[in-house]
């Protein structure tokens, strides 16, 4: 970009978990200990565990890897703005809490694809949003096994690309997003090259060998729509198949050659001509790697890092939030808020008090519904009450967020504060009648 656009770093990870349950540490796979944090982790996972019982529990609450990572996320004040979960695909997006106002236009989508027969165990889920106006899309996707599908995978690739449908108008497709990010275990195979071949060059660290042999490089000779994607020199060891709890590749009966399954890749459609020319948006891959520390599947990880370039379509929130006065349990308190730019208001709107912290939309200490929907737009404030009762005791940080009902998203999000400890001590319950 011609003109120096702010940066923002985007962590992206995609893992085959073989059904296993999460390690302990994942310090490493996100580098929480990079002297730089990412303002966004995209975090898709294959072979999550569904089995009957495990799958209906997740339904209804996280999954012990969503949990996980909301868990060591929030904590770094990263929130998780979505999620989709397809049986063993699941797909997780995390943002720093100060962006949270500016991602808007979130959907999700999935689709099946399972071409051999087996319900839904392959296929693709996507998430979509508008970052600070700029619309981006990431596909994790489980693509057929085996070496001789490779027309089959790119097959469902197109079939996935073609059948996802988001509401509205702006980009009803995937292709239509001004830039894509496609990960997940792709499952393509290194042809031709016998396993010794394949062995001695990962020996040798001559990776570069083996490349116009993987499958994936190949078709893209071919297939247009592939062309169209970028990715990462596969300067990195292939990361499957492996013996569990070990890096020793497969030494079974089966003995797999080892593959480079687990991709990262990108599209940035090429600007539209003016008067949309400088929408300012870039994207540019600082890391493209495996991460053998982890042995806990026959997949390792793989991680991505990207500079995303681009310019701030929309700076201000659509509303700005404060908590008035002291907050405590043992008086209502009084949230302010205003109208910052017109947007579609709603009686079914909320205002969330969080804890700082907090790992979701959903992990609200309490809530208040906005009942004025006749919101003037002339800078006006509005004032909202919290009765005592829904104030929390224990006290501590928090911060408000505001909740567009027809938008979906939080669209304004309080300065922190401190919620005082109820000096009265814990509220005992009112005597019952009649005892």
């Amino acid at each position: 970009l011609s003109r120096r656009q702010p940066t923002l770093l985007l962590h992206m990870v995609t893992w085959n978990v073989a059904t296993v349950d999460p390690p302990d540490d994942v310090s490493l796979l996100l580098h929480l200990n990079s002297p730089k944090s990412p303002d966004l982790y995209v975090i898709g996972l294959q072979e999550v565990y569904s089995g009957p019982l495990r799958f209906l529990s997740d339904t209804v609450f996280d999954d012990p890897w969503s949990h996980m990572f909301m868990s060591t996320l929030a904590p770094r004040k990263y929130v998780k703005v979505s999620s989709i979960r397809m049986q063993g695909l699941l797909l997780l997006f995390f943002s720093k809490m100060e962006h949270v106002p500016f991602i808007r236009d979130i959907q999700a989508q999935y689709t099946r694809t399972g071409i051999f027969g087996y319900w839904g165990n392959k296929g693709g889920v996507s998430i979509r949003l508008s970052f600070y106006g700029h619309l981006l899309c990431f596909l994790n996707c489980h693509l057929a096994a085996h070496m001789k599908y490779a027309t089959e995978r790119v097959d469902e690739f197109e079939y996935i690309m073609d059948t996802q449908i988001f509401d509205g108008k702006k980009a009803p497709r995937i292709a239509d997003h001004r830039l894509v990010f496609w990960f997940g275990d792709l499952n393509f195979r290194i042809q031709d090259h016998g396993m010794h071949f394949v062995r001695s060059c990962i020996n040798n660290q001559t990776y570069n060998l083996l490349w116009s042999k993987d499958q994936l490089t190949m078709m893209k000779k071919k297939e247009q729509r592939l062309q169209e994607f970028e990715e990462g020199p596969l300067d990195f060891q292939p990361t499957y198949k492996f013996d569990l709890n070990s890096d020793t590749y497969d030494s079974s009966g089966k003995k797999r050659k080892p593959a480079w399954t687990d991709r990262i890749l990108w599209r940035l459609r090429p600007k539209a001509p003016p008067p949309d020319e400088q929408d300012g948006l870039d994207a540019k891959k600082d890391l493209y790697t495996s991460n053998m520390e982890y042995c806990v599947s026959d997949h390792k990880p793989v991680m991505g890092v990207f500079t995303l370039e681009l310019r701030k379509m929309n700076r201000t929130p659509l509303v700005r939030l404060q908590a008035e006065g002291d907050w405590s349990a043992d008086i209502d308190a009084m949230v302010l808020y205003s109208p910052l730019q017109p947007f579609p208001s709603s009686t079914w709107d909320w205002i969330g008090l969080y804890k700082v912290g907090f790992t979701s939309v959903s992990d609200y200490i309490t809530y208040t519904w906005v009942k004025d929907d006749e919101v003037a737009f002339n800078e006006e404030i509005i004032q909202v009450y919290v009765g005592k009762e829904e104030i929390p005791v224990r006290g501590g940080e928090c911060v408000l967020c505001y909740y567009s009902n027809t938008l979906q998203c939080i669209i304004g999000i309080s300065e922190p504060f401190k919620v005082n400890m109820d000096q009265f001590g814990p509220r005992l319950p009112e005597p019952q009648q009649g005892f």
